[in-house]
């Protein structure tokens, strides 16, 4: 799958499951395929890694089953002490909760998740204990066999023999933040396996018995790289969301084009085109059929389908109309579309129906009144009217004659028993049964072949003289031909119910499909999850593997999703979708361009422009798709350019949003730059004049006001060209952080001192809890920190009320408080105070500052691992007090 990305705007519901994440720890699950691949040794390695690079890992518990190279990789690391734990009678150690959630760290390693509890264990199972690590802040680190996974345990059972008792909910798998897929070749785990590294000897020979057999690994490897694979599948739609509107479309002079199965159809749309080009006309055309009309046969619904197809080709919109009156629907749809030519074949008819028949065009002449009709017709090559019979195959054979010809002689034996029994006024009551089991079972062939055998199977054997085809009494002439009426119309309309049922249950399943795949777009994220669910959709739908490529935002042409994922595409193949997508037409198996290559390729396409290119594999023996098949891909992707253009034009929308936030950015930056530059050089400006002009004349007094009040100014502008250098260093990513033990009191101190240099006015009261420890900072960048809290306090709250500092200890964190005794701020701007540019008003109405002290704080902070926060004291109802957190170094107490 590529790397496009939607950068629409997620939905409300995305955001709620952003901000429900905030504060809980990460799951990251090392996935194997089978004990032995490596996934301990694969999380202690990168363990040392990150210890390395100075994170804070602890391994709360990590199997080792005896594995000299994966024990030594615990040296170095911080290990919890287990807890006692009984399990059938035996004593066992078990990973302690509780002194994980004590001790908390940032990371934590705790092997084997579907492992079970003991009894005196708070959850009964391992990742239930993970899940309480999670909601604490602690990212976890653990491991799982793809065997453990509820929905496969099953499965490995039956495939290795070997009952999985240990197992873990799929949707712990699901909401893991990370998934890293530990492999090994089923070759090189049985020999790591021979060697003793995967089990102790007196167990291995009993698992390569049973369960490490190549066939077993190789079927569990498959499972870890699909669950896996499914696994990325399932981030990539967690990220983006669609929801868009449609544009308008165009009105103008319409014309109607009435089509069938027929072979005239295609000369009849090929005019109506010509004509709609001379118009200018936009123009539709509606493929006419009865709700009572037999399903089609393959030739003649391959030839309307065709029809269709070349319709869209030439412009024209397509519909499909089901009515038993054609000319009053025909009527109804011109009135509505407000038609004004009609264009329909007249193909020619043989005397007798051109006397007692009046045609379909003549009916629509005489009642279409202010609409042009015209008239195709076949010409002097006009394509022969006579019967054709549909094409059967040798099952749909034997049951057109076998049925007909059982159920007739069933009738028969009982007719002939009964006789010998009771006296049987009309058995050829008992035959219409043998209709309908026919015309039910086999359809309108089978019921009239029944109808013929009844009649003279009654005839032979029940009409006098029998064993005879004479008929000796002439009523029994007339009861006989009532009999072959009754039953052929009797059949008739028992085949044309079972065609109408047949026709309705295919009506269902394709609506069916195309609601459950509307449901899986409206859930679908951004374009790739809108091509995920159509490649899904389609391999459902004809199982087929399909694929789906697109191009986005100026980038490659290349393939976005594959359903099932382990599928590539040749140059061959990539040269035929490039075709479908550049010329917008179908591409590849059995068409016009390349078609040895074995994948059809299909335009994902609306009017306005191309949205992607979707792919079938079809085998060589499988043939073109049949006309139903064509129409289930032609509305599925039809759905899916609709979801892929809204999807694209939130992304739009999404843009313009950025642009238009950027431009106010940037007004404000300007505003600030603006302010706070002019004020300070019109000070050194006039200073400075003043001292050129008037220097010899002025006393010492007022030289040495002048030359501090061009060192203020001075400073003022150098504080606010390093306050947008550190504003850049944050947002850019180059601020590295220190983290080594700092004396908070004696940073105080030197705070304090270089703010009483700025203004003597200002003073701080500064109060330690006894034995303060050490914390671990970056000195330069928390002394900046406090000297931006100690002069946002002087600027909003004044010097006439000390500025009081707290240090203390809870936990494993140091705590600064920095209070200040001004009108403090309301509960809704605690937050936004630390926004860029965001600047409360003083006592005088003006605002103060650029706007960027605090933001540069909360940055600093978090560069060194801790968190700031604002709050207002309730006791006092008065004042403002920010408080810094900041982890404890392992140095001990100066």
């Amino acid at each position: 799958m590529s790397d496009t990305r939607d950068t629409g705007r997620p939905d409300p519901g995305a955001l709620l499951k952003l901000a429900a994440g905030e504060g809980r720890g990460k799951l990251t699950i090392f996935l194997g395929a089978a004990p032995g691949v490596g996934k301990t040794y694969a999380m202690l390695s990168r363990a040392q890694q990150r210890r390395a690079a100075g994170a804070e890992i602890v391994v709360g518990l990590a199997e080792t089953h005896g594995r000299s190279e994966t024990a030594r990789l615990l040296e170095g690391l911080e290990v919890l002490p287990r807890r006692q734990g009984e399990h059938s009678g035996k004593t066992y150690d078990e990973f302690d909760l509780d002194a994980a959630l004590k001790r908390k760290p940032a990371i934590i390693i705790v092997d084997e998740l579907a492992h079970s509890n003991d009894a005196g264990a708070r959850h009964p199972k391992r990742y239930q204990d993970i899940a309480e690590l999670i909601d604490a802040g602690i990212d976890v680190w653990t491991a799982l066999n793809v065997q453990h996974l509820e929905s496969q345990a099953d499965l490995v059972a039956r495939i290795s023999g070997v009952p999985v008792r240990e197992t873990v909910p799929d949707v712990v798998l699901q909401r893991a933040d990370e998934v890293v897929l530990v492999d090994l070749p089923p070759a090189e785990l049985i020999q790591r396996l021979k060697e003793g590294k995967v089990y102790l000897p007196e167990n291995a020979n009993r698992a390569a018995d049973k369960f490490f057999r190549p066939e077993n690994l190789t079927a569990l490897r498959e499972l870890a790289l699909r669950r896996t694979a499914n696994r990325v599948d399932d981030q990539m739609a967690d990220i983006w969301r669609q929801q868009a509107l449609e544009g308008p479309w165009v009105t103008g002079e319409r014309l109607l084009v009435c089509v069938g199965p027929d072979p005239l159809s295609e000369k009849v749309v090929r005019t109506a085109s010509r004509i709609a080009l001379g118009l200018n006309a936009r123009w539709i055309v509606v493929a006419l059929s009865r709700s009572a009309d037999p399903i089609l046969d393959a030739d003649r619904s391959a030839r309307l389908e065709a029809t269709l197809v070349l319709a869209e080709q030439l412009g024209g919109e397509v519909r499909r109309v089901i009515a038993d009156d054609f000319v009053a629907e025909i009527v109804r749809v011109a009135r509505r579309e407000n038609v004004t030519q009609v264009v329909i074949g007249r193909p020619r008819a043989s005397f007798p129906m051109r006397i007692f028949k009046q045609s379909l065009p003549d009916r629509l002449i005489g009642v279409l009144d202010g609409v042009g009709v015209h008239l195709v017709s076949e010409g002097a090559g006009g394509t022969s009217r006579k019967l054709r019979f549909r094409r059967r195959h040798l099952p749909e054979w034997v049951a057109s004659l076998g049925i007909p010809v059982a159920t007739a002689g069933a009738i028969t034996v009982l007719g002939l028993g009964l006789s010998q029994v009771v006296v049987l006024q009309n058995l050829s009551i008992l035959y219409l049964l043998a209709v309908l089991v026919s015309a039910i079972l086999a359809g309108r062939f089978a019921a009239l072949l029944a109808a013929g055998l009844s009649f003279l199977a009654y005839n032979f054997f029940f009409i006098e003289p029998v064993r005879t085809f004479t008929i000796a009494k002439p009523h029994e002439v007339l009861a006989l031909l009532i009999f072959v009426v009754v039953a052929v119309v009797t059949g008739t309309l028992a085949a044309r119910l079972r065609e109408q049922i047949d026709r309705a249950r295919q009506a269902v399943r394709s609506t069916q499909a195309l609601y459950d795949f509307s449901r899986k777009l409206s859930a679908a994220y951004g374009v790739d999850g809108a091509l995920t669910a159509t490649t899904a959709q389609l391999s459902a739908m004809l199982g087929l593997p399909a694929v789906a490529l697109a191009k986005e935002d100026g980038g490659e042409f290349e393939m976005q999703v594959a359903w099932p994922p382990d599928q590539t595409l040749d140059e061959a193949a990539m040269t035929a979708a490039r075709w479908a997508y550049d010329k917008r037409e179908p591409a590849g198996y059995m068409t016009g361009t390349l078609p040895n290559v074995p994948y059809l390729f299909l335009p994902i396409r609306s009017d306005q422009r191309m949205a992607g290119v979707a792919g079938l594999r079809l085998a060589p023996d499988h043939g073109p798709l049949t006309p139903d098949e064509e129409r289930q891909v032609a509305a599925v992707l039809e759905q899916a350019v609709i979801a892929i253009d809204r999807a694209r034009l939130v992304r739009e929308n999404a843009r313009a949003a950025v642009a238009q936030e950027g431009e106010k950015l940037q007004v404000a930056l300007l505003s600030s730059l603006s302010h706070d530059l002019r004020t300070p050089l019109a000070s050194i400006t006039g200073s400075v004049t003043t001292l050129r002009q008037l220097g010899e004349r002025m006393d010492a007094e007022t030289r040495s006001d002048l030359l501090a009040t061009v060192e203020e100014e001075t400073a003022r502008l150098t504080r606010f060209v390093g306050n947008l250098f550190d504003m850049t260093r944050i947002e850019s990513g180059l601020l590295k952080a220190r983290r080594e033990p700092v004396d908070l009191r004696a940073l105080v101190g030197e705070v304090t001192e270089r703010m009483a240099r700025l203004d003597p006015r200002l003073r701080v009261e500064t109060s330690a809890a006894d034995a303060m420890p050490l914390a671990l900072a970056d000195p330069g960048l928390l002394e900046q920190v406090l000297f931006n809290l100690f002069d946002n306090a002087r600027k909003y709250a004044g010097t006439d009320q000390p500025l009081g500092v707290y240090l203390r200890r809870d936990g494993k964190e140091a705590v600064i408080s920095v209070t200040d005794q001004g009108k403090g701020i309301p509960t809704d701007e605690l937050e936004l105070i630390f926004e860029k540019f965001y600047r409360r008003a003083k006592g005088d109405g003006r605002p103060a500052g650029t706007g960027l002290g605090l933001s540069i704080a909360r940055g600093f902070v978090s560069a060194m691992g801790g968190t700031i926060k604002a709050e207002s004291p309730a006791v006092r109802k008065r004042g403002t007090r920010f408080i810094i957190r900041l982890p404890l170094a392992e140095a001990p107490t100066p």
